[in-house]
Formats: structure tokens, C-alpha cells, sequence
């Protein structure tokens, strides 16, 4: 099964699951602060086990694009999503424009 993006409010964090014969795994996750119309990220990792497979990326992703979908100006405090951001710079508009200077977006 596809690796799958899920926002996990009650934890503060997105959650990237993989499913497999044992059932499903969080494989890695990216911790946000919700204030009104902001999510601040502010940490992400994944499982060692897991790692050169691309899920970090696809946790950006799928946080970012959930995101945008709701309506929410995103502050990139972790380093990861920040630099994925710089590298995908489609994304940089969720970035409020007078902001974006401070995270070299």
C-alpha cells in the first residue's frame, strides 16, 4: 500500500503511515503549533529504518498540501520543511509575504 499522509490533531503533528503485512507503522512525522489560521511546524523525523526511501518528502508534501487546502498560512520553523520548501518553491506562497525573507523563501 501507498505510504499515506494523516493529520493527527489530537497529537499536534502529521503522520506519515505505511501499511503493511503487521499492520500499520508511523514511519515518520512533522509536530506543528495551530494558532487560528498558522501552523507553525516545528519538528519532523523519520524512522532511521525508513530512511532513502523519499518519505520525508511526501510528509512535506502532504502536510503543505493540507495546508493549502484548509485555508492556512504556514511558518516553516523546522529546518526540514523549510528546506524542502526552498527546494519546491511552488509551495512559498503559503508563506505569508512579509515573512518570507526570514525563512529565505
Amino acid at each position: 500500500m501507498e505510504p499515506q499522509v494523516k493529520d493527527r490533531p489530537e497529537r499536534s503533528r502529521y503522520e506519515i503511515v505505511l501499511t503493511g503485512d503487521d499492520g500499520p507503522e508511523t514511519a515518520g512525522f512533522a509536530e506543528y503549533f495551530l494558532s487560528e489560521d498558522e501552523i507553525a511546524f516545528i519538528h519532523t523525523e523519520t524512522e532511521p529504518r525508513f530512511a532513502g526511501r523519499g518519505l520525508g518528502g511526501l510528509l512535506a508534501r502532504g502536510a503543505l498540501d493540507d495546508a493549502r487546502a484548509r485555508g492556512l498560512h504556514v511558518l516553516p520553523y523546522c529546518p526540514f520543511i523549510r528546506g524542502w520548501m526552498g527546494k519546491h518553491p511552488e509551495y512559498a506562497d503559503l508563506v505569508p509575504q512579509a515573512r518570507r525573507a526570514r525563512f529565505g523563501l
